[in-house]
């Protein structure tokens, strides 16, 4: 069950094929740092200019990661409010198979709507798109509190965010350069999502649903390593075409990590978890 899908009685609907899922793709190239080129020919490190580039790379990524962490905030308190009210279920009794879809198709739409156009809306538009896109993620995610118990919840949100963190520093820190791997992670995620469908109408059961749990549990670690090395060389990239720029590319990061953290967070959920 991958994000925008709904577990019914074990069963996963795949609700969003990513644009969600499919990464937003720049042509990001890691930008050399400042150099100041003494009279002898020999390149001279300007120190401060190196050291201001470096702190705005630091400050512009943890913008991103801090939208992606108000994002998962709004997700939780929608999903707990919307299962607190029964608003999810009243709102599938009401509308059935056909709200379903419709509910899917939005999110898909507001997802894709936002990757395509987020260089040519303003940041606050943007912004308020990821938000509410964030808002109907926890609506439909709410539906996760019927089928597992608040245990079982709790310790695979822990072990996401702990994974999450360890994946992230890894992808800043290692000098494998997981960006030429992005092409064949968007393979995956396709092969995944049509292998998802076809179980789960050809094989529903639980040992299909936990091999595709542990699939999906890889692969979207290895997303999750690409896209901090991408956050990174996309503010590189955009490093001198001013705050705006840089609040636009932070929502676009910011979403691509938000999908890592929520799918992990699913798989995870999917391996480990007790039924209710």
């Amino acid at each position: 069950m991958t994000f925008g899908q709904q577990p019914q009685g074990g069963t996963g609907f795949n609700q969003q094929p990513q644009n969600q899922y499919q990464q937003y793709q720049y042509n990001a190239q890691y930008a050399q740092q400042p150099y100041a080129y003494a009279p002898n020919g020999t390149a001279a490190i300007n120190t401060e200019a190196a050291y201001a580039f470096e702190q705005a790379q630091r400050v512009s990524v943890t913008k991103a990661y801090g939208e992606m962490t108000i994002g998962l905030i709004i997700t939780a308190v929608v999903a707990v409010l919307a299962q607190m009210s029964g608003a999810y279920v009243a709102f599938l009794q009401a509308t059935g198979l056909i709200g379903f879809i419709l509910f899917a198709v939005v999110q898909v739409g507001l997802a894709m709507f936002l990757g395509a156009r987020i260089m040519k809306i303003k940041s606050g538009t943007a912004r308020l798109m990821f938000y509410v896109y964030s808002a109907l993620m926890g609506f439909t995610l709410s539906s996760i509190f019927m089928i597992y118990d608040l245990g079982s919840i709790g310790v695979a949100l822990g072990l996401c965010a702990v994974f999450f963190f360890v994946l992230t520093m890894f992808g800043m820190t290692t000098k494998i350069n997981m960006l030429k791997a992005g092409p064949i992670l968007l393979v995956g995620l396709i092969v995944l999502i049509v292998a998802e469908l076809l179980l789960a109408f050809l094989f529903p059961g639980d040992t299909m649903l936990m091999i595709v749990s542990a699939i999906g549990l890889v692969l979207f670690a290895a997303m999750t390593v690409h896209d901090a090395q991408q956050t990174r060389a996309i503010f590189n990239q955009y490093a001198g075409y001013g705050p705006e720029m840089i609040k636009k590319v932070s929502i676009i990061c910011a979403l691509n990590l938000y999908l890592d953290f929520v799918n992990i967070f699913l798989y995870i959920l999917q391996l480990l978890g007790n039924r209710d």
